[in-house]
């Protein structure tokens, strides 16, 4: 990060695939704009990090079974609205790639490529099982005190 640069924060809480398009939207807009962007995630927004393969990794019981409940990868993601049954994102891919707008890994890539921070909540992953070896490369682990150190600086800090 430059200290010149505005700054922009962005936590992403919900591990919904509207929700999780929506902010790297905005951070790859930002970015484009020389804004020093991050994207801390937390909860159930670390599901958009998740590898899309499974990894191996030693857990415990709780830590398999929310594992086996939570989505893997940006394309696992459900809508917050009209999912039924999982056609409801299938009909928002299809638009978006219709529309010739990039998809969520793709939004993802991008922003990695515009040096935007992804940042993983350490907290949340050891709440959730997630261990490093599980989400995407390239990505830092911080805790909730790093995410206030940005969005301190940052005249914007959205929520989603």
């Amino acid at each position: 990060m430059t200290m010149n640069n505005e700054k922009t924060t962005i936590v992403l809480f919900s591990g919904e695939l509207d929700k999780a398009i929506a902010a790297f939207i905005i951070a790859n807009g930002a970015a484009a704009y020389d804004h020093d962007v991050t994207i801390f995630f937390t909860f159930w927004g670390l599901n958009a990090l998740r590898k899309d393969e499974k990894v191996f990794v030693k857990k415990g019981f709780l830590e398999k079974m929310f594992a086996k409940m939570m989505p893997r990868g940006a394309n696992k993601l459900g809508l917050s609205k009209m999912h039924f049954g999982g056609m409801g994102p299938k009909m928002i891919k299809h638009v978006m790639k219709k529309h010739n707008a990039l998809s969520l890994p793709e939004l993802i890539e991008l922003a990695q490529e515009q040096g935007v921070k992804l940042v993983a909540c350490t907290m949340t992953m050891d709440l959730l099982g997630l261990q490093k070896e599980e989400l995407l490369d390239g990505i830092e682990y911080a805790g909730v005190a790093a995410y206030l150190g940005d969005a301190a600086d940052a005249k914007v800090n959205l929520f989603i």
